[in-house]
């Protein structure tokens, strides 16, 4: 069957949600070239589609792995992606795949995991579904050199990288600014918090208690973490959606907000203050340059048994300071409240900027545009 020349189908998160990179391209498409609109679909899961559709009426959608779903993968001149399709699915052999990926890795990746902790895989199959999958990706979108590195070992990917920065990392460029700031925290909260912390903590591998079901517990007390901060603070919690309904913060309902499904851009632009562990949220904010604070409670255990790093996880090589237990983690809290900063970092967050963020100018959609509407390149 030949392709529907400039036929674009769009999926983000295995048809989870309509979001990141994906979504970063499909609305610069619809700038760049609005008569096209009717050309660009969103792939979603049947379960997500009536939502969805609610949320984003102007947008075409199909439902994943439907009969309807076929004809619309079958034939697209494009696929934008940022996560691994079902290697049953065969690609058209003139559709050309732009995977956009979803992170800059801290942890290891790809056939790189010694270990895989995932209920119903082996390492060796997981190792090769991913080399399989690499193989139908006719370009690769790296957001700096470090990740350029790391997916062609990662992957084993010998195809063309688009070596641009993330698309989704755009709007920290061109959305930052005190009006739009504002705007975001208006439409969020109905009001102007004073100051905003945002705790991303990762997804970890082993938080389930059997095959499906999930588990979540908070690494520090809320009420001794409202006793150093700012009294005008809103916590606001990024979990990772399987446990967003596991999160407890009773007593807490009008300082604390729970945004799981919001645009994390939308959120990282109103953060004054980013916490994480060991989550690739870290490398997205330093686009921002603002303070981060590192709270690795099970370093050990996630370092030595889960995952592994690429990069050495300590003091001189984060953009923050580090906290291990929840005395350093108050400790540094308040500092951040007293300074506003942690100025024993402003080196160490330059210079992570630099490594991790070079690549970013807020013009990374424009150039897949660019290519997309140009006919890219095919590889037949």
């Amino acid at each position: 069957m030949r392709v529907k020349k400039g036929t674009v189908l769009f999926e983000s998160f295995n048809g989870k949600d309509v979001s990141d990179n994906p979504f970063a391209i499909y609305k610069q498409l619809i700038n760049d070239h609005p008569s096209d609109r009717q050309r660009y679909y969103f792939s979603v899961k049947p379960s997500e589609y009536q939502k969805l559709s609610k949320q984003y009426p102007d947008i075409q959608f199909v439902k994943r792995f439907t009969p309807g779903w076929v004809k619309y993968i079958a034939r697209a001149e494009y696929w934008v992606m940022n996560s691994r399709m079902p290697k049953w699915w065969r690609k058209n052999k003139q559709t050309v795949f732009i995977q956009t990926w979803h992170g800059t890795p801290l942890k290891k990746l790809g056939v790189d995991i010694d270990n895989v902790e995932i209920p119903g895989s082996s390492t060796a199959e997981y190792h090769q579904e991913f080399v399989t999958e690499a193989a139908r990706w006719d370009y690769l979108i790296a957001p700096n050199q470090y990740s350029h590195d790391i997916f062609k070992s990662a992957f084993k990917y010998s195809g063309q990288f688009l070596d641009i920065g993330y698309p989704r990392n755009d709007v920290l460029y061109t959305g930052n600014t005190a009006e739009n700031i504002a705007q975001i925290k208006q439409a969020l909260f109905g009001f102007q918090p004073k100051q905003i912390i945002m705790y991303a903590p990762t997804w970890r591998d082993d938080s389930f208690s059997e095959q499906g079901k999930y588990k979540f517990e908070m690494p520090f007390d809320l009420k001794k973490f409202f006793e150093n901060v700012d009294s005008n603070t809103l916590l606001v919690i990024r979990p990772h959606y399987l446990v967003k309904d596991r999160i407890d913060i009773t007593g807490f309902e009008d300082r604390v907000k729970i945004l799981a499904d919001v645009d994390i851009n939308q959120l990282y632009l109103i953060t004054d203050l980013l916490i994480t562990d060991y989550s690739s949220v870290m490398f997205d904010f330093a686009n921002l340059e603002r303070p981060m604070l590192f709270y690795p409670y099970d370093l050990a255990h996630y370092r030595d048994q889960l995952r592994g790093f690429y990069f050495k996880y300590d003091q001189a090589n984060l953009p923050g300071p580090m906290a291990e237990n929840q005395a350093d983690f108050y400790q540094a809290l308040n500092e951040f409240t007293q300074v506003g900063s942690f100025d024993n970092f402003s080196h160490n967050l330059q210079a992570f900027h630099q490594k991790f963020c070079s690549w970013e100018n807020g013009q990374a959609s424009e150039k897949v545009s660019h290519l997309i509407l140009q006919g890219g390149k095919r590889h037949e």
